[in-house]
């Protein structure tokens, strides 16, 4: 569980792992090697006051404050570092609603490299400046998954450029792994216990970080249990899962915006592997967590990040008196958006 020194890889060695290769718990080690330096080590956060409410000891992975502010910082740079010269100098191009990419952007902007982003048009506003602050070219496009693709696929033939796909990458996967990496090292050198905790929870989109997150927590020890949240209105994942067939097509309907994307190929491969299962919570239910979260740990959330906090809390029975960890995937919301997304949940 020890992760390796800063020193221990040259950041701009070229990444061997190809992005359609199936991601290993030593690929995620090679990638908290590569990017130390670079992405924050992210604070874990306790409140015993949500431990009492939700009946559980509760260890929150801080990646709202990650760069960028979210996790997604991770995989970007494992991925853009691990380019090699000749596939930097074509440039990245990648799609996404707005943390992704706005990670993807720094990461480029980082290294010097070209960068595109294939945006839907209905991405909030606070993402789409991140995206353009860190000097991408944003290319627009509609909402649905199909659109997204047809629109990447454009570029990158205009372009020539390396696609960094948002969650079906295993190099994008390793990095977003090393998350629950530094979790399970944290919380062990806190507590001492073995293993580190009786469950990690994510939320599920593409499914990038959970993919990351059970090989690393099944990698480590096959008693931590792995379980995905997921918006009701977008249960692709949960169906997909649930039935063995990948759903794709499907509208979806929630307002957590970065998880709005269908499992990819490679993810609802990882999944069926790795993950022990999916809880669905309501839009109404995402925003109370997101209050609690606000409220008790004094620190900001977009509703995506408050999803697994959410599945805690209606499923206290299943989680009663166990150490669970929750990846708090992202802080980036529009503020100006807040009065009517606080509205779904009134405080009490």
């Amino acid at each position: 569980m020890r992760l390796p020194p800063p020193s221990a890889a040259d950041p701009f060695r070229p990444d061997a792992l190809r992005a359609d290769a199936v991601p290993t718990l030593s690929d995620v080690r090679d990638a908290a090697a590569r990017i130390a330096g670079l992405a924050h080590v992210t604070p874990v956060l306790r409140s015993r006051s949500l431990d009492a409410l939700a009946g559980c000891a509760l260890f929150f992975k801080a990646e709202n404050q990650q760069r960028a502010g979210a996790f997604k910082f991770r995989g970007a740079a494992n991925a853009v570092f691990g380019l090699d010269a000749t596939q930097a100098a074509r440039g990245v191009v990648t799609q996404s609603s707005g943390n992704h990419g706005a990670a993807v952007a720094l990461a480029c902007r980082l290294r010097g490299v070209p960068c595109t982003v294939v945006v839907p048009r209905a991405a909030p506003r606070v993402k789409r400046e991140a995206i353009a602050r860190n000097g991408a070219r944003i290319v627009d496009c509609e909402v649905a998954q199909s659109a997204r693709d047809a629109a990447t696929a454009r570029v990158l033939a205009e372009t020539g450029g390396e696609l960094v796909h948002p969650y079906n990458d295993a190099r994008v996967i390793a990095g977003q792994g090393t998350a629950t990496l530094e979790l399970l090292q944290q919380v062990a050198a806190a507590t001492a216990a073995a293993p580190a905790l009786d469950v990690v929870l994510a939320p599920l989109s593409g499914g990038g970080l959970m993919s990351g997150t059970a090989i690393v927590a099944k990698g480590i020890d096959a008693r931590i249990g792995t379980i995905a949240a997921e918006p009701a209105g977008a249960a692709d994942g949960h169906d997909s899962l649930k039935s063995g067939v990948r759903v794709t097509g499907r509208a979806a309907d929630t307002i957590s915006d970065g998880l709005r994307a269908e499992l990819g190929p490679l993810t609802f491969a990882l999944l069926r592997q790795h993950c022990d299962d999916v809880l669905l919570v309501s839009d109404a239910e995402t925003v109370a967590a997101m209050r609690l979260v606000w409220e008790r740990l004094k620190v900001v959330i977009e509703p995506s990040g408050a999803v697994p906090l959410a599945a805690v809390l209606k499923h206290r029975e299943r989680f009663s008196g166990r150490r669970v960890g929750i990846i708090l995937s992202g802080g980036n919301i529009d503020l100006d958006a807040l009065p009517g997304l606080l509205a779904l949940a009134p405080g009490r």
